[in-house]
């Protein structure tokens, strides 16, 4: 069986950051119809954060940036939180590594998670969040659940 990570709240599993779910029937759809083993993770909650949380967002720069030692997420209360967020990046790549994760299915928009689009000082801008980035730097191709691959893998 292939394993793919994805996002636990498209799963239907309450880990947003305000308590509920982003559940997607087409992520669903998608992993059936390809075989895929999803392996639910939420990088907020693996860095230890509760859920429910603070907001938070990029003050400057984006995941890329945050792996360049260029980029800064802050919380709703002006908390730089940059360290928590790069500590559930590695355990969601340490997560990959163990069940052979080769791609991964993630939120768009997230601080974590998003891989177009992510929140400058809560407005949307693209870019990609930090869990993106560092999959992407050690070579896991990442999707988002608004853009699912076409063709089965």
């Amino acid at each position: 069986m292939r394993t793919i990570l994805v996002s636990s709240c498209l799963l239907g599993l309450q880990t947003r950051y305000d308590g509920t779910d982003n559940y997607c029937q087409a992520v669903v759809d998608y992993l059936e119809s390809n075989q895929l083993t999803p392996i639910p993770v939420c990088p907020e909650q693996l860095a230890g954060l509760s859920t429910p949380r603070a907001k938070c967002w990029f003050s400057h720069g984006d995941g890329a940036a945050v792996l360049a030692n260029n980029g800064q997420l802050v919380d709703e209360h002006g908390r730089n939180v940059t360290d928590i967020f790069l500590h559930g990046a590695q355990e969601c790549f340490k997560i990959a590594e163990m069940t052979h994760c080769k791609q991964a299915i993630l939120q768009q928009r997230s601080p974590s998670c998003g891989s177009k689009n992510i929140y400058l000082n809560e407005i949307l801008i693209e870019g990609v969040g930090v869990t993106t980035a560092l999959l992407n730097q050690k070579g896991i191709k990442v999707f988002s659940n608004d853009a699912l691959p076409t063709q089965k893998t």
